[in-house]
């Protein structure tokens, strides 16, 4: 009995303790689960670059030339001889107005002319018979002069016949509307049959030569005067006699083919703006730059070494206009740091001032966390390739300053 009691005491004694291990280690696991695991965050680890220092100025495409085609005589459009975007010659034929009205002028000045050479004819016969009569006192002085006098005006009508009839076949030939320059042709501004007159100046079309074209922007005096400096001293590349060598940012972001060139010649200040408008031309023989077009000069500057670069979407501005970015410090803590901004091109923006080299900056789910937090910091996968010549900041994510 006694030994039953002893068995038993002791499988108590057993199942107590295994009771004690297992609440233990329950006790455990759930102190392991108390609270989430740090969240992870993309980020970048800054390094040191060269790069490309610009000026980016805003500025508009005009057409090199712009024509407007328009009647010189009244009628009504016969027939349009185009196609809307097609290129033309100057002096190809656009329209057609009717002809018939000036054809019958013509037709009536010519007949005229005829006529007045055949009395002029006629005239001229008879003073030349008198010439010899009123040596011999066969007719009188007087009708010798009247004689002379008839033919002289005939003579005269002639040439009035021949400057209407000059006039007619000029009118005539404004029935063909004609391109007056070499370019590209808009759409037909009327349809056929249209009356269309001399006097209103409506036009008709609009021609405009696209092979060069302008790039106008405003600049002020004090810019101006720093950019002929460089200029001078060879810090912005210069083609020779006050030419500067510009480059085309496209709306896209894309860096235009073509170089331009940037005169600082002939130009004179706003007196209402204190600016001065800077003209570059650029070569156009796909005709991407179309008049109107918002694009940006890139003006080269210098180069700069230990140059930082973020992309852009790490780049958040506060309600204050403050720019900033989130660091993880070496405890993989959330910093906040504010940042001044430089360049911006192909997704990626300078910063100049509030991010050293080899600091880690968030650039995925910074939404999602606060300073102060500890998160699990990983690599961020870019997707997409930075190009090797940064551009100026003006259209980065954030305001910058010229450089």
């Amino acid at each position: 009995m006694k030994k039953n009691q002893h068995a038993t005491r002791g499988l108590m004694l057993s199942l107590g303790v295994t009771a004690l291990l297992t609440l233990s280690a329950c006790s455990q696991e759930g102190g392991e689960r108390q609270g989430p695991p740090p969240m992870a965050v993309s980020v970048i680890t800054t390094e040191a670059e060269s790069a490309k220092l610009y000026t980016t100025l805003p500025a508009r495409v005009n057409a090199l030339q712009d024509a407007q085609v328009v009647a010189r005589v009244t009628g009504n459009i016969e027939s349009i001889n185009f196609e809307q975007g097609s290129r033309v010659k100057a002096g190809q034929s656009l329209f057609k107005i009717d002809p018939k009205p000036y054809q019958a002028a013509y037709n009536q000045a010519a007949a005229a002319l005829k006529q007045s050479e055949a009395s002029a004819q006629s005239s001229n016969a008879l003073a030349r018979r008198y010439r010899g009569l009123v040596g011999s006192s066969a007719i009188s002085r007087q009708e010798y002069d009247n004689a002379v006098a008839s033919a002289n005006l005939a003579n005269a009508s002639i040439d009035q016949a021949k400057a209407a009839l000059e006039n007619a076949g000029i009118e005539l030939g404004y029935t063909d509307v004609v391109s007056p320059i070499d370019g590209i042709v808009g759409r037909a501004l009327v349809t056929e049959g249209a009356l269309v007159s001399a006097t209103s100046g409506t036009p008709l079309a609009l021609v405009q030569h696209l092979d060069t074209v302008y790039v106008d922007f405003n600049q002020t005096v004090s810019e101006l005067s720093k950019l002929r400096q460089e200029l001078a001293a060879g810090t912005i590349k210069s083609l020779g006699d006050g030419v500067a060598e510009v480059e085309l940012q496209l709306e896209d972001g894309s860096i235009y083919p073509e170089k331009g060139e940037l005169l600082f010649t002939g130009v004179t200040v706003n007196p209402g703006t204190g600016q001065v408008q800077l003209r570059a031309t650029f070569p156009n023989p796909d005709h991407i730059l179309l008049p109107g077009l918002y694009v940006h000069v890139r003006i080269a500057r210098a180069a700069v070494d230990e140059a930082i670069f973020v992309p852009n979407q790490a780049i958040q501005r506060t309600a204050e206009g403050v720019n900033k970015v989130v660091i993880i410090n070496d405890e993989n803590m959330v910093v906040d740091r504010n940042v001044v901004l430089g360049q911006e091109f192909d997704g990626r923006t300078q910063v100049t001032s509030g991010v050293e080299v080899g600091e880690q900056v968030v650039v995925e789910g910074f939404t999602k966390i606060r300073a102060g937090q500890t998160v699990k910091p990983q690599a961020y996968k870019e997707k997409q390739t930075a190009s090797e010549e940064p551009v100026s900041g003006s259209e980065a994510p954030a305001a910058t300053t010229e450089q």
